[in-house]
């Protein structure tokens, strides 16, 4: 027989468990937020998880309960700006009429990428991070990879014919070699402003997608 005690019991614990779980998002949604300031003050590879947590206002216990690592964190965040750009880009390439017009979202989305110098500098810092690390570089290369490339499959692949024909390997080629377009691009634009106008970014974004999504090409 249920008593009255237990059953008010168990009513506080359902409307605890709610609570629990929004204090939980809560606190690794603060923890990304620490994270993101943390590594545009101090780089990937100086930044450290005793900073995040307390930028976060939270302990390292917090942190660890969250995150393995540092790395972990990066691909938390890395995987969000993902989620987030599928859903713009799927709006955007769902109303595009032609193949020029797709490329043209896709090349004016990627100059937006390279115009927010903390993401960049974020995404370029963590490469070379990787790089002094050998022991984890094919690793990260691996993962970085696989979550590029599962952004790529979900918009692009439904929308352009020619990407959908590529093998995986050439996929991941392509995929590659416009990233690489997209990392070196962004570079040099923190690095001398002047000599590269939006237009003449545009241009050079424009070729590598036709190329990139050109399945002759490859």
């Amino acid at each position: 027989m249920i008593t009255k005690r237990t059953k008010r019991r168990r009513i506080s614990e359902d409307v605890k468990k709610p609570r629990q779980q929004d204090r939980a998002i809560s606190t690794r949604r603060d923890l990304m937020e620490a994270a993101r300031h943390i590594f545009a003050r101090d780089g990937f590879e100086m930044a450290r998880l005793e900073d995040i947590a307390a930028a976060a206002g939270k302990t390292r216990g917090a942190f660890y309960a969250n995150f393995r690592d540092k790395e972990d964190v990066f691909f938390a965040l890395f995987e969000e700006n993902l989620r987030r750009e599928k859903r713009q880009m799927g709006e955007q390439l769902s109303e595009a009429r032609s193949e020029d017009e797709r490329i043209e979202i896709l090349a004016r989305h990627m100059l937006s990428l390279i115009a927010d110098r903390r993401r960049m500098l974020l995404a370029l810092e963590f490469k070379l991070y990787a790089i002094r690390h050998p022991r984890r570089t094919k690793r990260l290369a691996e993962l970085h990879s696989a979550l590029c490339l599962s952004c790529v499959e979900a918009n692009v692949e439904k929308l352009i014919p020619g990407f959908s024909c590529l093998t995986a390997k050439q996929k991941r080629m392509q995929t590659a070699q416009v990233g690489a377009l997209l990392d070196g691009l962004a570079l040099n634009l923190m690095f001398d402003s002047r000599g590269l106008t939006a237009e003449l970014i545009l241009r050079h974004l424009r070729s590598a997608l036709r190329i990139a999504l050109d399945p002759r090409r490859t």
